[in-house]
């Protein structure tokens, strides 16, 4: 899906039982957040369609759920393999130094002194602390520690600022 406002949150990963039950790979936190939002807008390659959630719940340990209009096997399975997104408008507000991680991607990166190191290509969930992962002349992981590492993120002007050695 092309559209960059929209927001990945997971994908049909298969079927469950025989009443037209999805199961979904979920990228949020707690996983079953997804259920939450609705409705979902799902894609796969050239088509998408919207579809609203009826209910769904953690089974075993996978998120199942329930679509409108979705009622047996076939119709669930015809889903395999399409990425769910939605809009911004559905997520939470934010605190104002807490942000999405699709907020961050794509942003340039800077060093306190203006160099630049690249672009925000993606985020690590570490155990320890995020990882901001930059690519640029050459990939660089810079720990996500806000007032330490990163000093400003201006979503506005698409920056952040780290303090971080360019020779790192």
């Amino acid at each position: 899906m092309a559209d960059k406002g929209l927001v990945n949150v997971g994908e049909v990963s298969g079927v469950f039982g025989i009443k037209g039950w999805v199961k979904v790979f979920s990228f949020t936190d707690p996983r079953d957040n997804i259920l939450s939002y609705s409705p979902w807008l799902l894609s796969k390659g050239n088509e998408t369609k919207t579809v609203k959630v009826i209910e769904g719940t953690l089974q075993g340990g996978a998120v199942v759920a329930k679509l409108v209009g979705i009622d047996d096997r076939d119709q669930a399975a015809a889903l395999m393999g399409w990425t769910i997104f939605i809009t911004p408008e559905q997520l939470p507000k934010t605190a104002a130094d807490e942000y999405y991680w699709s907020d961050l991607l794509g942003l340039n990166v800077e060093t306190t002194d203006g160099v630049s190191l690249g672009v925000v290509d993606s985020l690590l969930e570490t155990g320890a602390n995020d990882v901001v992962v930059v690519s640029g002349e050459r990939p660089r992981a810079i720990p996500f520690l806000q007032g330490q590492t990163i000093i400003r993120i201006d979503l506005a002007a698409q920056l952040m600022v780290v303090d971080w050695d360019p020779e790192f």
